[in-house]
């Protein structure tokens, strides 16, 4: 298909998206808790799911058909700009979270800790906009994020313009990720343009990133400007530590982002890998990221009570989630035999259990090798092994594997089918598709670590003798 029907296409597919959030988006007194049934028989209901499908498949189908030949880095911008343009002016999409931002921001501009009390603790002036499950449940987000929310409160007054702000933040994240993918995708001998194109033209972008004003724009942006300056002055302090300040900014948004510390400690070595070179150099990221971390947070009178925060991802059960899907399994196995169990605890821990050594497998193999292609490796492994999936977390992975990545088609694979996870209002498909899901990602799971293990085995293998 040439590319400049593409670009239409991808258009169409936005505008007729913009039309679904209008109609049926996630608007702040819509049903919270709606079902797929719900929805066709509601107002607009068949209008609604279809010009959210067909939306989604065209721009899916333009961004999937141009993934390796986009013709320039100005067009792709550009082509990204027009599809991100219906995106700006349309009510959420796919998501209420941008309500909970608000909730967050108005306890915290209260004197109210949002990792110590609920949202309806306050009460939030906007609380019917939340889900239930989160109105008594601790934010999850780091302690710059909270103080950005209180400030954004503070400043817009109502409901209407804190969510202004915050797309406008949104906006700001996916330009600054515009600005460092060339660079970080040029020093890893990368074509830019296609790893503009892979990274934000996604359909996970407009709908989630600028229309659900998720702040995983904020963590990718500044965890991209902070590898690309790493990658770009390795072993030099001041950037360096420049680097590491934006790395420890993105863990404000969003602690995951320390993941990828050590590995871009890795890349700020100048020359071969040695342990000395790694304390002369790696120290200045690790060592800035940290401090802004932690002085962000007394800064802002909080404590570390994200950490709790996290755990609140355990309430909700996916089969999106692989470690989640392998416990739905296992119950749905014994209750043929007639046994009860819940096996999601001990599945969710075996997954935390392997992410932790797989991490530091990765980071051994990156001494010698691309340590920001494994730094992408690390984040995708993150999201695959936590106790929840979202759509936009993969945003994380796909930023920094587009930049870094010479193969493209499995994380690009993943992200083309997680735009179709989650309806216009936020309602969440694999909360209604248990069966088959479960099962089928458990085989999938399976089929995957066949797959890891035999190619772990031919690589111990020596070449044969000519």
């Amino acid at each position: 298909m040439p590319h400049h029907l593409s670009r239409w296409i991808g258009l169409a597919g936005s505008a007729l998206l913009a039309v679904a959030a209008f109609i049926g988006g996630a608007l702040p007194h819509s049903e919270l808790r709606p079902t797929p049934v719900s929805i066709w028989q509601g107002p607009n209901g068949p209008l609604v799911i279809a010009t959210w499908l067909v939306g989604t498949g065209l721009m899916a189908w333009a961004w999937w058909s141009l993934r390796d030949r986009v013709p320039s880095t100005r067009w792709a911008l550009i082509t990204i700009g027009l599809w991100i343009l219906p995106m700006l002016i349309t009510p959420p999409l796919g998501s209420r979270d941008v309500y909970a931002y608000s909730c967050q921001g108005a306890s915290y501009a209260a004197g109210i800790s949002p990792y110590e009390f609920g949202v309806s603790t306050l009460p939030c002036p906007w609380l019917d906009t939340i889900s239930y499950i989160w109105r008594d449940t601790p934010a999850p987000y780091g302690p710059l994020f909270v103080v950005v929310s209180g400030a954004v409160v503070s400043l817009a007054g109502s409901l209407i313009g804190s969510m202004v702000l915050f797309r406008l933040l949104a906006v700001a994240g996916v330009a600054l990720a515009a600005c460092s993918l060339p660079v970080l995708a040029r020093r890893c001998g990368v074509p830019a343009e296609r790893a503009l194109w892979l990274a934000l033209a996604c359909p996970l972008v407009p709908v989630h990133l600028i229309s659900g004003s998720h702040n995983d724009a904020m963590m990718v942006g500044l965890l991209t400007a902070g590898l690309a300056v790493v990658a770009s002055r390795p072993g030099r302090p001041g950037p360096l530590l420049v680097g590491g300040l934006l790395l420890g900014l993105a863990a404000g948004i969003k602690v995951t982002a320390l993941v990828v510390v050590p590995f871009a400690a890795l890349a700020a070595i100048a020359g071969p890998y040695r342990i000395r070179s790694l304390i002369r150099d790696g120290a200045w990221v690790v060592g800035a990221a940290v401090a802004t971390v932690i002085g962000v947070t007394l800064a802002a009178g909080l404590d570390f009570g994200w950490i709790s925060g996290l755990e609140q991802g355990n309430l909700v059960v996916a089969w999106t989630s692989p470690p989640t899907a392998v416990g739905q399994t296992a119950g749905y196995i014994a209750g043929l035999f007639g046994a009860h169990i819940d096996a999601l605890p001990v599945t969710r821990a075996i997954g935390v259990l392997v992410l932790a050594a797989l991490l530091i497998w990765l980071w051994w193999r990156a001494r010698t090798r691309e340590p920001l292609w494994h730094a992408g490796l690390a984040l995708a492994a993150t999201v695959a092994l936590a106790p929840l999936f979202h759509p936009w977390y993969w945003t994380w992975p796909l930023a920094v594997l587009a930049a870094t990545s010479r193969r493209t088609g499995w994380f690009a694979l993943v992200a083309l089918v997680s735009s179709f996870l989650v309806l216009a209002d936020g309602t969440g498909l694999p909360r209604y598709t248990k069966m088959p899901g479960a099962p089928l990602m458990t085989l999938l799971v399976i089929w995957v670590a066949v797959r890891l293990v035999r190619s772990a085995r031919a690589a111990r293998q020596p070449a044969p003798a000519d």
